[in-house]
């Protein structure tokens, strides 16, 4: 209990700290998971959840996430409600992911959003939320990079090619010029076809 009080106190301080909030989610699932009827010592513990315990587990994770998201900080843990709920209520993720965006000037919630939504396949949602929140010389260039990304998954290379120019007016050259290289070649690539 030691660990889990201390990993609160972490979050109590930074909800946005992503490895005090993994660590106390694991906790969180674990004990979600554990099945007090069977203490069976033949049992192999590593196997896979089974669908309704993984179910409980994530429904832990999204209390734990929804009591962190009060914060007038917490970005993080909106993140998370809007990973748990996109299967389900996918217009209710991406306004977390939005409010999420909002509430960090760094621009790492919107990139993570952004990942989110590519990686279950809605680039058109990614475009939207990115569009309209990137603030492209305050953010990280990695919004950048899934706003162009995004927009090739779309199929609307003009747009890509728009992002990517938009990248020209990041501070950061130094990290910005092996981005734009990268994604210069994804464009040629979907412009081949």
């Amino acid at each position: 209990m030691g660990h889990e009080d201390a990993l609160r106190a972490q979050l109590t301080d930074d909800p946005n700290n992503e490895e005090a909030f993994a660590a106390l989610a694991e906790i969180v699932r674990r004990r979600a998971a554990e099945d007090p009827t069977l203490e069976d010592p033949l049992r192999d513990y590593s196997e896979e959840i089974p669908e309704s315990k993984q179910r409980e587990a994530d429904l832990a994770v999204w209390s734990l996430a929804e009591e962190l998201a009060g914060h007038p900080r917490g970005w993080y843990p909106l993140i998370e409600l809007g990973r748990l709920s996109l299967a389900d209520d996918p217009e209710g993720a991406v306004r977390r992911f939005i409010t999420a965006a909002e509430r960090d000037p760094d621009g790492n919630a919107l990139a993570e959003g952004l990942a989110i939504l590519r990686a279950n396949g809605m680039p058109v949602e990614a475009l939207g939320l990115g569009v309209g929140h990137w603030r492209v010389r305050e953010h990280s260039p990695v919004v950048g990079k899934h706003l162009v990304l995004a927009a090739l998954e779309a199929d609307r290379v003009f747009e890509a090619k728009q992002h990517l120019r938009a990248l020209d007016l990041h501070p950061d050259t130094k990290t910005v010029k092996p981005l734009q290289a990268e994604l210069a070649k994804a464009i040629a690539a979907a412009e081949k076809g």
